[in-house]
């Protein structure tokens, strides 16, 4: 047994409610909240793309189009499936194992952390539009590492489920504006000749160029990844779930194929350039509505691009750092990154040194003040989280064919009898091979992402040997297993055996705590050792206990004398009490004695959820306790420190200490 000395939180459900919502969210937030996780790109790929693709970049983003449509349908069918925050991390877990789940984890974190620098970097950039100056080399870090820093701060502190509200009226916002700026962008500067007349395939764009081209654009829609965090507040029924997917693309398409039109014609390709790649490429939106006319419509525009663009970019880095929270949440509880990146701020149950860590190293990807270079890594992590879940949600038709699914990939061939989904394998094909490509064709990815993943491998590898678990199973902890430790001092502990073979584990523990004490200074706490005699409701509490009772009890407080004075300093005394209830005893002695402690032990977890032996879809659940164990937790007025079940199966958890 391995003790856990986690401490009961004052309010059991508070680490949950931090990191879940309680309201869920319907069809309507669900479309706002991820047009604007994937609209909030335009606002900075937008001239990266042109940069490449020239006057073919409404090409590249009709392709980027539908790859985001049969994206979509993968990620709302698995996140349907298995309704856990993780993204293409969760589908991966039960498509693969968790050595592909990490793989795919980390690929989105580094992504994450890439679109959280882009963003911030963007911000000075737009906000131009109010001060010229503001996009300056000098100022440009500054306003990024402000808007970092405020991010970081806002995570801590913790988002409420307020938010989503905000997320929504900023989304439809977001979207009247820039459906504003391509309409009046058509009737002011319509000119197709400007975009067809450039194209030169071979050589303006180059295939290669064109190829890049396509693999930006369609990382720019993985918006849906962010989205995706929230599979589990998501309550949206069947046709609903249609509804999103059928209206996000039209939208998607409609906005990047529609402004890639307008700027290009506002700001057409001369030679084997254009404005949108060179002068205006940290704000290309901004740059396109600045050749507008007359002067008033031009300044209105920029200003409220400026503002709104800021704005967005500052809730899209707000909106990825709560992915980076979301993800290493999930990657410490199930054991692939170490449990002090994953730790809980006691006060606020976010995962502060997560968070920390994120806002330094996207900060350290500012300060070179290079797009190109971020674009690349962006691309390469994409490409491989994007392929890891199409090929996820094609494995897991097969390995859970029978399992509901509130939403169905449509257009199936069957193999072996089982529906395989076309869409998702048009997807892993488009996005293997764009991963393939980003990493003969960009340096960054080559060389930066490549290196990303090999030291996230190599920090799996040698944190789950240290632990000595395997590397493909699942083992999980609870979310208190990461909340913020603070010291504590225990005057006496109260420890219930019972007569079985687990109480040496927990006497044990109470005995390793007590020596702990005692070497810390004069003296330690009073181990107080007590078996309860369950009276049943037919006899009085002083009726006579039968000899045999009466020996088992002997037995046990004799057997927790013995193995608890065999630590330093401890001192150990029994008593035998007689009670209705073992658990509501237990709380009343706990309370009568004055202790700062209980000692209990969590019983082996139940594989009837979550263990693969009985066909089990999800984890274990939450507690692995008995009745007894529940009701001293939910009414015992000190701290429960509880002895963790041994880890020996898939899917079991650690140090239990709800």
């Amino acid at each position: 047994m391995t003790p856990s000395r986690r401490q009961v939180p004052p309010v059991p459900e508070r680490l949950r409610m931090r990191l879940n919502y309680s309201r869920g969210v319907g069809a309507p937030a669900l479309f706002a909240i991820a047009v604007l996780s994937v609209g909030s790109s335009l606002y900075f790929v937008l001239g990266l793309v042109a940069k490449d693709a020239l006057g073919l970049t409404p090409l590249a983003f009709l392709l980027a189009g539908g790859f985001f449509v049969v994206t979509t349908m993968t990620y709302i069918e698995a996140s349907s499936l298995h309704p856990e925050r993780g993204g293409s991390s969760t589908f991966a877990r039960y498509a693969f194992n968790e050595l592909w789940s990490f793989i795919a984890g980390w690929a989105i974190l580094l992504d994450y952390l890439i679109v959280l620098a882009i963003g911030a970097f963007s911000i000075s950039h737009y906000l131009s539009a109010f001060w010229g100056e503001a996009g300056g080399t000098g100022i440009e870090i500054a306003v990024a590492g402000a808007a970092l820093a405020f991010v970081a701060v806002s995570n801590i502190r913790g988002l409420s489920g307020d938010r989503l509200g905000l997320l929504l009226r900023l989304g439809l916002v977001n979207m009247v504006l820039l459906a504003l700026v391509i309409v009046l962008g058509l009737f002011e500067e319509f000119d197709p000749g400007a975009i067809t007349g450039s194209i030169d395939l071979g050589s303006a764009p180059s295939v290669d160029d064109l190829l890049y081209a396509v693999v930006l654009a369609s990382v720019a829609l993985t918006g849906i990844e962010a989205a995706s965090g929230l599979a589990g507040e998501i309550r949206v029924g069947r046709r609903g779930l249609k509804r999103v997917v059928f209206a996000g693309a039209i939208t998607v398409l409609a906005l990047f194929v529609g402004m890639s039109v307008v700027a290009l014609m506002a700001l057409p390709v001369e030679g084997a350039t254009t404005p949108l790649g060179d002068r205006w490429v940290e704000a290309p939106v901004l740059g396109v509505v600045s050749e507008y006319d007359p002067g008033w419509l031009r300044d209105m525009l920029r200003y409220a691009v400026g503002a709104i663009g800021a704005f967005v970019l500052l809730e899209a880095s707000n909106s990825n750092m709560l992915g980076i929270s979301r993800l290493s949440y999930s990657l410490a509880t199930n054991r692939q990154i170490p449990s002090l990146i994953g730790r809980l701020y006691r006060r606020r149950g976010t995962p502060y040194i997560a968070i920390s860590i994120a806002a330094l190293l996207a900060f350290a990807l500012v300060i070179p003040a290079d797009l190109d270079f971020m674009a690349g890594i962006f691309a390469f992590g994409a490409m491989l989280a994007l392929t890891i879940a199409h090929v996820a949600v094609i494995v897991l038709r097969f390995r859970e064919p029978d399992l509901p699914r509130a939403y169905f990939i449509p257009l199936n061939v069957k193999v072996r009898g089982v529906p395989v989904p076309v869409p998702a394998a048009v997807g892993a094909i488009g996005s293997g091979a764009g991963l393939v490509f980003t990493i003969l064709f960009s340096e960054a990815a080559r060389w930066t992402g490549l290196g990303w993943m090999a030291f996230g491998l190599a920090l799996y590898v040698i944190y789950r040997r240290a632990s000595g678990k395997p590397l493909a199973r699942r083992f999980t902890i609870p979310a208190t297993a990461l909340e913020e430790a603070t010291p504590v001092e225990y005057g006496s502990i109260l420890v219930p055996v019972f007569g079985t073979g687990i109480d040496d584990d927990i006497v044990g523990t109470a005995g390793r705590l007590a020596a702990e004490e005692s070497q810390a200074g004069e003296g330690g706490p009073m181990i107080e050792a007590l078996y309860v005699l369950e009276m049943p409701l037919a006899l009085p509490l002083d009726a006579r206990v039968d000899d045999e009772r009466v020996t088992v009890a002997r037995n046990a407080l004799s057997r927790a004398k013995e193995v608890g004075e065999e630590y330093e300093g401890v001192e150990v005394a029994g008593a035998m009490v007689r009670g209705r209830s073992i658990g509501a005893t237990i709380v009343e002695e706990a309370r009568r004695r004055g202790v700062e402690a209980i000692v209990l032990a969590a019983e082996p977890p139940t594989k009837v959820r979550g263990g693969a032996r009985l066909g089990g879809r999800a984890g274990v659940r939450e507690r692995s306790i008995d009745s007894v164990t529940e009701y001293v937790i939910e009414k015992a007025h000190c701290q429960v420190i509880l002895t963790a079940a041994p880890a020996g199966e898939e899917g079991e958890r650690e140090g239990v200490a709800p």
